[in-house]
C-alpha cells in the first residue's frame, strides 16, 4: 500500500468511491486520456471520473482560462465578464427557448433546485422518477433514486414516487419492445391516476441511466413521458447531469431523442473536473415564486469566477475541438467492438451505448437473471488495473466514459488490453 494512500485514509471518513478505494492509485498527473501514478506507471482513463473530465485532464487552454482568472478574482456574488460570456454561449447551444440559466456547485444541488422549481410553477406537490434512477445523496434528491443504498435511510421524504425504466434487459413486465408499446409508460400513466390523483408536479428522468450501468432506453422513450407530462400539465425534468455536453454524440441527450423538456439539469462534464452544476429553463418557469424571489435560487459558490472560467473554456473547447462529433464517432466504433465481445466470452450478457456512455452487463452463460459474481467482477477490476486500464468494472454492470477527446488509437489499445483481461478470466472461471 502506498504511504500516501494510507495517510489519505487515515484521515478520511468510510465511503469513498468503490474504484478509489479498491485500485487505491495514487494520480499524480494527467494528460489527454492519459493519467499516471506515482510510480509513474500510466493508465489509460477509461473512468474519467464518473465522465466529469469531458475535454481530458490538463488541457492547455483550459489551464490558462484558469490561471488567468485565479489573478482576477475567485469569489463574489456579482456579475463577471467570465460569467455572462459563458451565459451567453451555454444559450447558444441548448434547447430553442431554454436560455435561462442558474448555477450549482454540485448535481444534488441542482436537482433540489429543479424540485423547488416544479413546485413553484406547477403549485403541486408529488414527484415522478424511476427506478434504477440516480440523482444525488442529499436528501431530496436521495428521495427521487431507485437504487437500493437508499433503503439504509429511510424513512424516504413524502412526494416521491418511482416506477419502471424502460431497461429493456430487465423489463419487470417480461415483455419485449417495440411489441411491449411502452408498457412502462402506461404502468407510469396508471401510478399517476391511481396513487397521485393527478396531483404531480414533474416527472424527474434520466435520458441514459449511468449509475444503472449506462443503460439505454429504446428511443420513443422520452418523448412518450413528454406527453405524459403534458397530459398531466406537469413538466418534464431531464436530469443529464452525466450525458451533458457530448457524452452521448450528442451536445445534450435530450436534443437526439425528439424531446423538449422543461427544464434541464446538467454537472459533471461541464466544467471538466471544478465543482459545478446548473438548470437550464426558460423565462416563464423560471420566473415562477417563490423560486424566483431574491435569493430563491442563488447559491454560495454556485457561478463563481472560477468555475465559470472553467465552464467557459470547457465548452470553448468542446465546440472548437470538435469534440461532441468526436465522442459520437469513437463512441460507435468502440461499441461495435465491444458487441463482438458478446460472441467470444459467455459471460457478456448485453452490450449498449450511445456516444462515450457505453455499458456492459455480465452475467452467468447470458442468463439476465444471474449476474456475475463479486468475487469475479473484483477479480476483473484488479487485472484491468494491472493492465493500465482505469475503468468501472468492479460490478456486473461495467461502466465506460472516457474523455470525449480520446483517439481511437487509445481505443485500439484499451480493447487489446481488455480482451487480454476477458481471455484469463475465461480461462480462469469458465
Amino acid at each position: 500500500m502506498s504511504q500516501i494512500f494510507e495517510t489519505d485514509q487515515q484521515y478520511l471518513m468510510p465511503g469513498i468511491q468503490q474504484i478509489a478505494s479498491r485500485s487505491q492509485l495514487v494520480i499524480e498527473r494527467g494528460e489527454g486520456a492519459i493519467l499516471w501514478d506515482e510510480q509513474s506507471k500510466s493508465y489509460i482513463d477509461l473512468f474519467a471520473g464518473v465522465g466529469v473530465c469531458s475535454i481530458g485532464h490538463s488541457h492547455p487552454r483550459f489551464v490558462a482560462t484558469i490561471t488567468e482568472q485565479l489573478n482576477k478574482v475567485i469569489v463574489g456574488s456579482f456579475s463577471t465578464k467570465v460569467r455572462a460570456e459563458f451565459g451567453e454561449l451555454l444559450a447558444s447551444v441548448t434547447p430553442e427557448n431554454m436560455d435561462r440559466y442558474q448555477l450549482f456547485s454540485c448535481g444534488s444541488e441542482a436537482v433540489e433546485a429543479a424540485l423547488r422549481l416544479a413546485r413553484s410553477y406547477t403549485k403541486k406537490s408529488n414527484f415522478l422518477s424511476f427506478w434504477g434512477g440516480f440523482h444525488g445523496k442529499t436528501w431530496g434528491a436521495l428521495g427521487l433514486c431507485g437504487v437500493d443504498f437508499k433503503n439504509d435511510y429511510q424513512p424516504m421524504p413524502p412526494g416521491y414516487t418511482k416506477v419502471p425504466y424502460a431497461e429493456c434487459y430487465h423489463c419487470p413486465f417480461n415483455l419485449t419492445y417495440p411489441e411491449c408499446k411502452l408498457a412502462c409508460v402506461d404502468f407510469a400513466r396508471k401510478t399517476i391516476e391511481q396513487e397521485l390523483k393527478g396531483n404531480l408536479a414533474a416527472i424527474v428522468v434520466e435520458p441514459m441511466q449511468g449509475t444503472n450501468g449506462n443503460v439505454i432506453p429504446p428511443a420513443p422513450f422520452l418523448p412518450a413521458l413528454r406527453q405524459l407530462a403534458n397530459d398531466f400539465n406537469a413538466l418534464l425534468i431531464v436530469d443529464e447531469i452525466i450525458t451533458g455536453f457530448g457524452r452521448t454524440g450528442q451536445m445534450f441527450a435530450s436534443n437526439s431523442l425528439d424531446t423538449n423538456p422543461d427544464v434541464i439539469v446538467v454537472g459533471k462534464g461541464m466544467a471538466n473536473g471544478l465543482p459545478i452544476s446548473g438548470l437550464i429553463s426558460n423565462d416563464e418557469l423560471s420566473s415562477a415564486e417563490p423560486f424566483a424571489k431574491p435569493s430563491g435560487s442563488s447559491s454560495s459558490f454556485g457561478g463563481n469566477p472560477i468555475v465559470s472560467a472553467a465552464a467557459l473554456a470547457t465548452l470553448q473547447v468542446i465546440l472548437d475541438e470538435n469534440l461532441v462529433e468526436n465522442s459520437q464517432k469513437i463512441g460507435s466504433w468502440f461499441l461495435q467492438e465491444l458487441q463482438k465481445f458478446q460472441e467470444r466470452y459467455p459471460f457478456i450478457g448485453n452490450v449498449q451505448g450511445k456516444g462515450l456512455t457505453i455499458g456492459i452487463e455480465l452475467n452467468r452463460e447470458g442468463d439476465r437473471d444471474r449476474p456475475l459474481e463479486k468475487e469475479i467482477t473484483n477479480e476483473i477490476f484488479d487485472r484491468m488495473i494491472r493492465a493500465g486500464i482505469i475503468m468501472m468494472c468492479y460490478s456486473a454492470k461495467i461502466r465506460i466514459n472516457p474523455p470525449l477527446c480520446i483517439s481511437q488509437e487509445l481505443g485500439e489499445k484499451s480493447l487489446v488490453a481488455m480482451q487480454a483481461v476477458f481471455d484469463s478470466i475465461a480461462n480462469d472461471y469458465f
